[in-house]
């Protein structure tokens, strides 16, 4: 047997990830290979067990809905992940304890990097949704300087959210219906500025209701980030071009997040060189 990782999650037939690591298996000549698995909630403890004693088992990516779950059952737990409360990635570790780290912080930020080396008079971000990415979002965003908008089911979710992900600072709650009608308020001079509206949400994925967003509500220049891979060209992010607005898609998250965990399961950094190929397959990949 060979050595292998996969992605645990439900439902995870349409997952995106096996194409980028064994891409970048490929690219690095290694031989190993990246898998998907489909589970339950249920099966999770007989999982991580057998993961235990299974000499080939790498590690794992963890995606919807099990990254706040899957922490009962590892050894060690990084600080990042403690804050969050949610790990979308798991490893065995050369003392064979099971890591929880979360790279999806790392992933979101990537495709942002150049704008955040700008000097900003101020910087803000509308964040929709307060699940586990949500979360290690939220946190990265903070350490970028970034004041919040959080928009939960209910305003109330969303200050909880904030208390418990983010106490103590200067951000604001508030219901993410508020954002589905149009508005009239004059943005000032946003040149200085950095606006970011992040759909964090699964609303708008294949099989799930849009996310009712009236772009109104960004300030001119703001940039529109939906984290959803399937479809990677969202009605969120149609609308925001159609409105003036630079996009980002869910690939960029995705295949940044996965560059951060591939050292963790197979021992090397990602080979990047081919990454232009590979969003192309990305994008063309059947569903």
């Amino acid at each position: 047997m060979r050595g292998y990782a996969e992605v645990i999650g439900h439902p995870v037939t349409g997952s995106r990830s096996p194409i980028i690591h064994r891409h970048w298996l490929a690219e690095a000549g290694i031989d190993a290979d990246y898998r998907r698995r489909d589970l339950t909630e249920a099966d999770l403890a007989d999982y991580f067990a057998a993961a235990r004693d299974d000499p080939d088992w790498l590690g794992c990516n963890v995606t919807m809905p099990f990254k706040q779950a899957c922490l009962a059952f590892v050894d060690r737990i990084e600080p990042f992940v403690r804050r969050c409360e949610a790990a979308n990635t798991i490893h065995r570790a050369d003392d064979g304890a099971l890591v929880a780290r979360n790279t999806d912080g790392i992933g979101f930020l990537e495709p942002l990097r150049k704008i955040l080396g700008k000097r900003h008079y101020f910087r803000m971000a509308r964040l929709l949704g307060t699940g586990g990415a949500a979360r290690a979002i939220a946190l990265a965003l903070a350490r970028e300087n970034m004041v919040l908008v959080v928009a939960g089911r209910t305003k109330a979710r969303a200050q909880a959210f904030l208390d418990a992900v983010l106490p103590g600072g200067d951000h604001h709650a508030t219901d993410i219906r508020s954002f589905a009608q149009p508005i009239d308020f004059a943005f000032d001079n946003r040149e200085d500025c950095l606006d970011l509206v992040i759909n964090a949400t699964s609303l708008g994925m294949r099989g799930q209701p849009e996310l009712s967003f009236d772009w109104s509500h960004a300030p001119p220049g703001a940039i529109g980030y939906d984290i959803v891979t399937d479809p990677t060209d969202t009605a969120f992010l149609q609308a925001g071009r159609n409105a003036g607005h630079e996009t980002i898609d869910g690939l960029a998250m995705l295949v940044g997040q996965a560059a951060a965990a591939f050292p963790r399961f197979f021992g090397v950094e990602a080979p990047r060189a081919n990454d232009a190929a590979l969003l192309d397959v990305l994008f063309e990949a059947p569903r």
